[in-house]
């Protein structure tokens, strides 16, 4: 067992929440749909951006890493192309046109990731969650029902600069840049947030109190839906995947390693998103839950913004984590 798994199974939840309702496949590309109970639940403080503890100093984040395409170091076949210039910092890039559907694989010893890519050149960028080893990538074309053949593949050799950067940098499933405005309401709370901790505190009060969940969405999302953190936080609402989506975009651009993970929660199997977060700070309480020094920590923000109660929760062991991005 590895540290990071050994550090998984001591990670503590850090919010309350209630699961009633999920779909969606676990193929690593179609969105979790889990729909919060309705029913008002027990109020929890929350320790948020809106808590009644004095604001502290600011929290100086390092600077925002940053991932793209780059086409002139792409390597391809006229119609495909495969950035591998930043595996080191824990992403791949790639483009492609066809008249088909496209899919793209991240595959890495027995573990196979499957992403919807556009046809039409549009870049994708993914995070390499596997950590180090040996890579091959794919672009597969859809030829019939389901039936996809090889495009491009190509390989490399992937040793990270630390095991957190597929987790501190844009991608398809949090996309963000400089500009966006997720990142400037992050900057924003990150004044008065002291520490990392800080900051996660007051990520999780605002995302707990300004976005609601979207049932109209959740009833008609697709296969191969992406969240967009700016348009979520505008709109004020989103699926779990929205929200967890806007937490890693927050978190993330102030120096925070987040992860987007996927998975069923117990007893029903609910298939799920949430956030992981990782500090090296201590003595943080939330809700009912200590966070650990040097973990991963649990962060489910979709219920805790819409009342709950901790039923399915337990101490967090039901919780299955399947895909992490």
């Amino acid at each position: 067992m590895t540290l990071r798994q050994l550090l998984r199974l001591v990670s503590l939840i850090l919010a309350l929440c209630l699961l009633s309702g999920c779909a969606g496949a676990a193929d690593g590309t179609s969105p979790p749909t889990s729909q919060p109970d309705s029913t008002p639940a027990q109020q929890t403080q929350v320790d948020g951006s809106d808590s009644e503890e004095e604001d502290e100093g600011p929290y100086i984040a390092p600077p925002m890493l940053e991932s793209g395409f780059h086409e002139d170091l792409a390597e391809g076949n006229g119609s495909v192309f495969i950035d591998l210039s930043a595996v080191g910092e824990g992403v791949v890039a790639v483009s492609a046109r066809s008249e088909s559907r496209l899919k793209f694989q991240v595959i890495m010893g027995d573990v196979t990731y499957n992403y919807d890519i556009a046809s039409d050149g549009s870049p994708s960028v993914f995070p390499l969650q596997s950590g180090n080893g040996n890579y091959r990538f794919r672009v597969m074309e859809n030829v019939v029902d389901n039936k996809y053949a090889e495009l491009y593949a190509a390989d490399s050799q992937v040793e990270l600069l630390d095991e957190y950067q597929p987790f501190l940098r844009p991608s398809d499933y949090a996309s963000y840049d400089s500009q966006s405005e997720c990142v400037r309401k992050a900057a924003e709370l990150a004044q008065t947030a002291g520490t990392p901790l800080g900051l996660v505190k007051k990520v999780y009060g605002y995302v707990c109190k300004n976005v609601t969940y979207d049932y109209e969405l959740a009833a008609t999302v697709q296969s191969g839906y992406l969240p967009t953190p700016d348009k979520t936080l505008s709109t004020g609402k989103g699926i779990c995947f929205d929200y967890a989506s806007l937490s890693a975009a927050m978190l993330r651009s102030q120096g925070i390693p987040t992860e987007i993970v996927f998975g069923y929660v117990a007893p029903d199997d609910l298939y799920h998103a949430w956030n992981m977060f990782y500090t090296e700070e201590t003595g943080w309480v939330a809700v009912e839950f200590k966070v650990q020094g040097e973990s991963w920590v649990r962060l489910d923000l979709t219920f805790a913004a819409n009342g709950s109660d901790n039923s399915f929760i337990g101490d967090g062991s039901n919780y299955a984590d399947v895909y992490y991005f």
